[in-house]
């Protein structure tokens, strides 16, 4: 796995960077383009959802792991 790589996303009219692995970054835009969103709106959609003790970089990780985890249950 690679380092993070930070990549910018506006969150809100806000322009904001996150710090992720290739990998992590090429999952979450395979499941923005899933789910018809723009990457801009499925992040802000997740930094609205995570608590104030978690960084955006890491709700973005669990966010992948967890779409992941739901696709091999069957869920």
């Amino acid at each position: 796995m690679n380092r993070p790589v930070k990549h910018s996303l506006t969150l809100s009219g806000h322009r904001t960077s996150v710090s992720l692995e290739d990998e992590f970054w090429k999952a979450f835009r395979e499941i923005a383009a899933e789910r018809g969103q723009p990457i801009n709106a499925l992040a802000a959609e997740i930094d609205r959802e995570r608590g104030l003790e978690m960084g955006l970089a890491s709700a973005i990780r669990l966010f992948v792991l967890r779409d992941y985890q739901r696709k091999l249950s069957g869920g």
